[in-house]
């Protein structure tokens, strides 16, 4: 009656539903690469088209034969989805066709999973695999639905469902309670460095958009910078000098992608939220990309989501080396302030205009000046 699930695979049966009712659809190419980022193999790659998801499958009775034929030929231990998937269809989808079953959601919080390093990025992750889990426990064993009996054996009157759902609501409570004091210690920090005035500038962007290449040349720092999408998890600050400012705080911060899911977002809003309180926010744009222009929607729907999508930006056109045709250069308005910047982070190419125009437009809420204070002044304080 009941199969037993892998705890882990490798080889993946890949699903992409084009979706005629709904406008927006993910891109095929980019879930390939978030597939390889968690470490999948590819074994198949199944499309389809349906004017509106199943409500029992997400997929016909057609696709779920044709899934179930493939995962017994490539002897595949895993079937991940394209799409945000509900808890039933996935259970109904791994009943049907004996193999484990993922959706996009899923798919992108265990990424998350392995590249988390510090302890607040590990907790982010619980918290959103936890929240994400909840409505999930019941699976392929739906006999944890029942009661255990016998001498010994009788306990407090809960099914083994309920203990679970107790002891995980237990854990996010303790988890939150944490990540809350993460916070408090976090805007502890930015007060100081308000006082100290000390403008901080964070670096935004969508997934492998060159945001920690870009980093690591402008503060010689090693963060780690891979082609591959969430390469970077945990925040990373560090204090630059630019002429006519001084110290400057410059932050890497998590790459957004289409459809971030929202447990995500809530689970990582302590760190987001260094984005939401800087001066300047730099968005790294990947330039060649084909979707360049949907990226940087989604760039800005997130931004909205921690209330950052007020703050003065500054667009940075990365990965000039791969359009031969471009030259850096800095983009201005009508008044003369920069609004962006053409450059490669990879060659540092036009890296001197990112300094001049960061320089620009953090001097703009600057005054320099001399103030003569009288005798019976001495008293003031800053």
């Amino acid at each position: 009656m009941f199969f037993d699930r892998p705890k882990s695979g490798e080889l993946a049966i890949l699903v992409h539903l084009n979706l005629s009712h709904f406008h927006t659809s993910d891109d095929p190419r980019e879930f390939e690469e978030l597939v390889l980022s968690a470490g999948g193999d590819p074994a198949a790659f199944v499309t389809g088209q349906r004017a509106r998801p199943d409500a029992k499958h997400f997929v016909g009775t057609g696709k779920v034969e044709e899934l179930k034929e493939l995962v017994g030929l490539h002897e595949a231990q895993i079937v991940i989805f394209n799409h945000t998937l509900s808890p039933s269809q996935e259970r109904n989808l791994e009943a049907a066709i004996e193999c484990r079953v993922l959706d996009r959601t899923g798919l992108i919080l265990d990424i998350f999973a392995q590249r988390a390093r510090t302890h607040e990025g590990k907790l982010q992750v619980e918290l959103a695999q936890l929240g994400h889990m909840s409505t999930r426990l019941i699976r392929g064993w739906t006999h944890l639905e029942r009661q255990k009996g016998g001498i010994g054996m009788r306990g407090p009157g809960e099914t083994q469902l309920e203990t679970d759902r107790r002891l995980l609501r237990v854990r996010i409570k303790s988890i939150k309670a944490r990540l809350e004091k993460v916070r408090r210690q976090r805007s502890q920090g930015r007060r100081s460095r308000v006082r100290s005035v000390t403008p901080t500038v964070s670096l935004v962007g969508y997934t492998n958009a060159g945001k920690s290449t870009l980093f690591n040349y402008l503060t010689n720092a090693n963060v780690f910078a891979e082609d591959q999408l969430f390469a970077t998890l945990d925040p990373t600050m560090r204090k630059i000098e630019l002429a006519n400012i001084g110290p400057t705080i410059l932050a890497d911060t998590v790459g957004f992608i289409s459809h971030l899911p929202h447990r995500l977002v809530e689970a990582f809003r302590a760190t987001l939220e260094e984005a939401a309180h800087s001066d300047l926010l730099l968005h790294v744009i990947d330039t060649p990309a084909e979707e360049r222009q949907l990226n940087v929607q989604q760039v800005e729907l997130v931004l909205g989501e921690i209330d950052a999508g007020d703050l003065p930006q500054l667009k940075i056109y990365n990965k000039l080396d791969l359009l031969p045709d471009q030259q850096p250069r800095i983009d201005r308005d009508e008044s003369g302030r920069p609004i962006a910047v053409w450059l490669s982070a990879h060659t540092g190419a036009g890296l001197d205009l990112l300094l001049q125009a960061l320089s620009e437009c953090l001097g703009q809420k600057m005054i320099a000046g001399q103030l003569l204070l009288g005798n019976n002044m001495g008293r003031l304080r800053a």
